[in-house]
């Protein structure tokens, strides 16, 4: 049995951790923004929807308003017929519209560094309140989507009941410095080498390392 075989969910995490960190040392934000605001809203835009369609919608967008006092100003039919590539349009042009109106009234046009103010902004959950926080403010934060839950399971690092749990799971194993730029490194390893379709548990480097005698597909439960 090789060392590997024998480790650990914590000695997965460890050789995970420094395996990530080699291949993507500085990973960017996938997002394309300015500040926080913009980062908000193109997360927002981004549930249900891949990065790279964001971010093509985005330049419209914010073209025609890239701050809560213009955007408050745009009629939702106006953002819904820009947004409509990104799906639910009708629900995310409406969150968008009066978020931007709450954060003109109620903090002076600028996006809350705050973790219970971010939640309370119609179509921020915790998920997106965790991005922003995390990479416009710099708070550690673990925020897990569903590709994220997906690796973990196949990683063994969680046993998949949620997304809930699974954050809870992966920021017990990893040191909370690493949490902003892990959770950006296992989205880019997860796009490159562990996507759904392209690896079931027995195909990508650190599945197949770390689950050496794995003959099955790992079953992945959803979120």
């Amino acid at each position: 049995m090789t060392e590997l075989q024998k480790l650990s969910k914590q000695g997965r995490a460890d050789y995970i951790r420094e395996k990530l960190q080699e291949l993507y040392p500085n990973p960017p934000i996938p997002l394309e923004h300015k500040d926080a605001y913009t980062l908000l809203i193109a997360v927002l835009l981004s549930a249900q929807c891949t990065d790279a369609r964001v971010n093509t919608v985005t330049p419209a967008l914010f073209k025609l308003a890239d701050n809560p006092y213009d955007m408050a100003k745009v009629p939702v039919e106006k953002i819904q017929e820009i947004i409509r590539p990104c799906g639910l349009s009708p629900q995310k042009s409406k969150a968008i519209s009066v978020l931007s109106q709450i954060l003109v009234n109620e903090h002076d046009g600028k996006v809350p560094d705050d973790w219970d103010a971010l939640e309370r902004l119609p179509g921020v959950g915790h998920k997106t309140a965790s991005v922003v926080m995390s990479q416009a403010f710099g708070h550690p934060a673990f925020p897990v989507d569903t590709h994220i839950h997906r690796l973990a399971q196949r990683w063994g690092l969680t046993n998949g009941k949620n997304v809930t749990q699974t954050e809870k799971d992966l920021k017990r194993l990893f040191p909370k410095e690493s949490w902003n730029a892990l959770h950006l490194q296992i989205i880019y390893y997860g796009r490159e080498h562990c996507s759904a379709r392209g690896c079931d548990g027995t195909v990508c480097g650190i599945c197949t390392t770390t689950y050496p005698n794995r003959k099955k597909p790992k079953i992945v439960l959803k979120p």
